[in-house]
């Protein structure tokens, strides 16, 4: 009989993924959940979702959640882990969410050093709502309110690990990508390191996936995978920012 490649975690539940074809969430969902399944926490989690297409993961993840306000997740994170100090609590948003109107939220979070940890999902647009550009939008990129490119007078994209990392809160910050099996192992990687940062009580930790998003693109999902290498990376460098000294191998 032949040996099985890849098993369902216990953490996500059995049902088929909904998200549009090429669309990285279902990667990065199976990541995280494998992740806490292999650390042995599926009982001590708490998911915070987020407004938009990461609204979904309650649809996906096999243990607890809670459903905040737009912007507002890590705010619920922090609460939820201040009274249940011991569970692994982290959000997961995309960057309309994390970036814009959850921008206070993001930066007081890590300054506070809040012992919670961010899954930001980055790709360069409001993925629900119709592909408008996001903070993280590149420059002459076109989405549905940029149809001549983003330029100078929508500013710049937003580096949040870059800047996050000058917190002095911050404990663990890395932007991952998911566009070949190499990335995905690292980014794999990355959502452990950031989850034991938080378990130690190191704390704020973030960890920022560059993720396709062929339908709002307007690319194939193999065009789409191209488009996170050569377009995202040179822009959103790929690495980790800053390492505790105790979960550094």
């Amino acid at each position: 009989m032949a040996k099985k490649g890849y098993r369902r975690p216990s953490t996500l539940l059995d049902k088929p993924w909904h998200f549009c074809p090429g669309c990285n969430h279902g990667i990065a969902h199976r990541l995280v959940a494998e992740v806490i399944e292999e650390m042995g926490l599926q009982n001590k989690t708490v998911g915070v979702g987020s407004v938009g297409c990461g609204v979904f993961s309650y649809e996906y993840f096999n243990f607890d959640g809670v459903g905040p306000s737009h912007g507002r997740a890590p705010a619920v994170a922090t609460g939820v882990k201040r009274v249940l100090p011991d569970r692994l609590v982290f959000t997961y948003q995309g960057d309309g969410d994390l970036a814009a109107i959850g921008t206070t939220e993001m930066v007081h979070s890590a300054v506070r050093g809040e012992n919670i940890t961010i899954i930001f999902i980055n790709n360069t647009l409001y993925g629900m709502t119709g592909g408008q550009m996001a903070p993280t939008t590149l420059m002459g990129q076109v989405t549905t309110t940029t149809p001549t490119g983003r330029g100078r007078q929508q500013g710049f994209p937003f580096r949040v690990c870059e800047m996050l990392a000058t917190a002095e809160g911050a404990a663990y910050i890395a932007r991952v990508a998911l566009y070949n099996p190499v990335q995905v192992n690292r980014a794999k990687k990355a959502i452990r390191r950031a989850f034991e940062t938080q378990m130690a009580g190191l704390g704020f930790s973030l960890v920022e996936v560059l993720s396709a998003c062929p339908t709002n693109w307007g690319l194939t999902p193999l065009e789409a995978l191209k488009f996170v290498e050569e377009k995202m990376v040179p822009v959103y460098p790929l690495g980790e920012f800053k390492v505790p000294e105790e979960v550094k191998s």
